[in-house]
C-alpha cells in the first residue's frame, strides 16, 4: 500500500534472461493414457483483468497519443487493468506487439505533491542504466485533457509477484523462503548504493533534516486527510516529534520496498527481475526505508491484530523476523544499527496515514473499490501497534 503507493502494487514484465513467460499451458501435450505423475502447474504469472468501476481510461484518446509518440500506425489498441495496487492505478497496455505499463494518478486524489507522474519518470528512464530491475520508463505525457492526469508509460517486467499469499505454482518452503529474503536483503542494500551522481539525480532529494521533515510531513498528511478521531495518533506523533533523531546520513532510497513491489523471475523464485513502484523514491537516511518496510514485515509469532494486516506471506517458515532482517540488511552494509525503535514506529505511522489517505478518498465517495471500506480499521490497529513497540521493553 503507498499513496504516493503507496504507494502500488505495480504490475509489469520484462521476461528474464530476455526470454519470453506466459501464464498459459500448451493444451493438448499429454492424453489420458500418459504415464508418470501430473506435471506442476507453471507460477502463476500477474495479469490484468478488467477495469474497476470508475477507473476506466478514455480508449479513443489514449491510441491517438499512443500512435502520435511511437508513430506506429499498425495493430489495435489493448487495455486491461492491473487491479492490486492501492495508489497509483496501473494498467496494461499492448500496441500490435509492443507491451506497456500505464501509471497514473488515482482518481479523486487531493494531496498534489504524492503522485508526481514527471518526478516518477525522471526516475525511472535514468535509474535503469544503473539499476536494472527499475524499469525502463519510455513516454510520459504531461496533457491532462488526454486521460485527465499526467500519466507514462514504461516496459513490462513478466513475472511472479508475491502478495498475501503464495500464488498458484509457486513453491515458498522453508529454504526457499530464506533465500528470497536474503535476495531481498541484497536489492534493498543495492538500492541504497546507487550512485546518483553518475545518472544526473543527486538533486532528488536533500538528505539534511529528512527525518525531521518526514515526521511533520506525514503527520500533516494524517491531519490533511482525517476523517475520525484516534487518540493512539497523538501518541504516535508527539512520540515520534519528541525522539526525532539528529542524523543527515542519505542514499537513495525507494520508500516502499516489500515483496509485492519485486518481480520474481518464474523459473526461480529467489531471484529479483524487478522493482516496482518507485513513486516515493527520494534520497534520505536508509533506516527510514528500513522503517517503512518492518511495517509490512508480519512475522509468525505477532498478535492476531497484526495478522489481519498482512499483506505478504511473511509469516511463513523461513521467512526472516524483523530482527533477522534488520540484522541482515546491517551485515550487508555494515551498518551498526542497534536500536531501530523510532524507525519503526515511524514505518507504522506513515503506513497508517497511507490508509487514511486512501479511506479518505472512499468515504468522499472519489473511489468505489470495496477494498478501501475498511481501511480506518488499519490506521486504529496500525496505531494502536506503534503504541505498543513505543511502550516495549527496550531490545
Amino acid at each position: 500500500m503507498t499513496t504516493s503507493t503507496p504507494p502500488d502494487g505495480n504490475d509489469a514484465g520484462r521476461a528474464p534472461n530476455g526470454g519470453t513467460t506466459s501464464d498459459a499451458t500448451t493444451p493438448g501435450a499429454a492424453g489420458p493414457a500418459a504415464a508418470g505423475p501430473a506435471a506442476a502447474p507453471p507460477p502463476r504469472l500477474d495479469e490484468p483483468g478488467a477495469f474497476r468501476p470508475g477507473e476506466e481510461l478514455d480508449r479513443a484518446a489514449l491510441e491517438r497519443w499512443i500512435r502520435g509518440v511511437t508513430g506506429d500506425r499498425h495493430g489495435a489498441l489493448e487495455i486491461a487493468q492491473f487491479g492490486k495496487g492501492h495508489s497509483n492505478l496501473t494498467y496494461f497496455v499492448r500496441l500490435g506487439d509492443r507491451e506497456w505499463v500505464l501509471r497514473r494518478p488515482p482518481f479523486g486524489t487531493h494531496v498534489a505533491t504524492a503522485h508526481d507522474m514527471g518526478r516518477e519518470f525522471r526516475v525511472l528512464s535514468r535509474l535503469h542504466e544503473l539499476y536494472p530491475p527499475a524499469p525502463r520508463a519510455e513516454h510520459f505525457c504531461d496533457d491532462t485533457a488526454i486521460l485527465g492526469a499526467p500519466f507514462f508509460l514504461m516496459e513490462r517486467v513478466r513475472g511472479v509477484i508475491i502478495r498475501k499469499d503464495v500464488p498458484r505454482g509457486v513453491t515458498l518452503d522453508e529454504d526457499t523462503a530464506r533465500r528470497l529474503c536474503a535476495s531481498f536483503v541484497e536489492h534493498f542494500a543495492r538500492i541504497h548504493e546507487v550512485n546518483l551522481a553518475a545518472i544526473g539525480l543527486e538533486d532528488l532529494g536533500n538528505p539534511v533534516g529528512y527525518i525531521g521533515r518526514q515526521v511533520d510531513g506525514w503527520t500533516r498528511r494524517y491531519h490533511g486527510s482525517q476523517t475520525d478521531d484516534i487518540a493512539d495518533v497523538t501518541a504516535v506523533t508527539s512520540w515520534l516529534a519528541a525522539n526525532t533523531p539528529d542524523d543527515d546520513r542519505g542514499c537513495l532510497i525507494h520508500n516502499d520496498f516489500k515483496l509485492d513491489n519485486i518481480v520474481l523471475d518464474p523459473g526461480d523464485v529467489t531471484r529479483i527481475i524487478g522493482v516496482l513502484d518507485w513513486e516515493m523514491t527520494t534520497v534520505g537516511h536508509p533506516l527510514m526505508d528500513v522503517g517503512t518496510t518492518l511495517a509490512y514485515w508480519v512475522q509468525a509469532d505477532d498478535p492476531p491484530e497484526m495478522q489481519m494486516l498482512r499483506f505478504m506471506p511473511t509469516n511463513l517458515p523461513g521467512m526472516l523476523t524483523r530482527r533477522e532482517l534488520v540484522d541482515a540488511y546491517g551485515e550487508r552494509t555494515g551498518t551498526n544499527i542497534g536500536n531501530i525503535r523510532f524507525h519503526e514506529v515511524y514505518g507504522l505511522f506513515k503506513l497508517s496515514v497511507i490508509a487514511q489517505q486512501i479511506y479518505y478518498r472512499f468515504k468522499a465517495g472519489k473511489t468505489s473499490d470495496p477494498r478501501f471500506a475498511m481501511m480506518i480499521e488499519a490506521v486504529r490497529m496500525l496505531n494502536r501497534v506503534a503504541v505498543s513497540r513505543i511502550e516495549a521493553p527496550a531490545p
